[in-house]
């Protein structure tokens, strides 16, 4: 079975000028990715996130829209 989910993260650059990406699918279960470019470390972030999936599953989701003023 395929499902899509989506994830927010961060991402920013290390002193060494690595890109480091981080993102959480539960309040106990994070991922991180890590690359020499921004694409290079969201697609290694997205490799362990799919492992993630895998090993402690994917949590049920909502989508709410507040008003803001």
């Amino acid at each position: 079975m395929q499902r899509e989910i989506s994830v927010s993260y961060t991402l920013e650059q290390d002193e060494n000028g690595e890109w480091c990406a981080e993102a959480a699918l539960s309040p106990k279960s994070f991922a991180n990715g890590s690359g020499p470019t921004p694409e290079a470390a969201l697609e290694d972030l997205k490799e362990a996130i799919a492992v993630l999936a895998e090993t402690v599953g994917v949590p049920d989701q909502i989508t709410v829209t507040v008003e803001v003023d």
